[in-house]
């Protein structure tokens, strides 16, 4: 049902810093840094292959979220409830269509169905702060 990991968001609360200290210290490549709707977000790479980091200033909590694509939405979802998951809350990022989730010992958990394929592409080397 899982087809990658592909993304990990991670909670910030002073972005700046952290894209600071994932590029030079980590010597990760910042792919966009982007300020919408009032709240930052920044993807780090870290490696050639998924996941990606997705720094969030908007994303509440301590724990990062790990963001799984799955070829269909509806019919892992549905396949997910059969087996008394608890299905958390619907949002969308710009890939697409999300579930969101925390496992019964607190780990927190997406699936998403990758609908629009381009528009990471269309963020790269964008930056608005950093």
């Amino acid at each position: 049902m899982f087809e990658q990991l592909d993304y990990v968001y991670m909670p910030s609360r002073d972005l700046v810093g952290d894209i600071a200290w994932f590029t030079q210290v980590l010597a990760g490549r910042l792919v966009f840094a982007i300020e919408a709707m009032g709240t930052r977000v920044a993807m780090i790479e870290l490696t050639p292959a998924p996941p990606r980091l997705i720094l969030a200033g908007h994303l509440e909590g301590e724990r990062s979220i790990l963001v799984y694509r799955v070829a269909d939405l509806e019919r892992s979802s549905a396949d997910l409830r059969e087996r008394g998951w608890d299905e958390g809350h619907a949002l969308e990022i710009p890939q697409g269509p999300v579930r969101s989730f925390s496992a019964p010992g607190g780990q927190r958990v997406a699936i998403y169905e990758l609908t629009r394929p381009g528009v990471e592409a269309s963020f790269e080397g964008h930056r608005d702060f950093g």
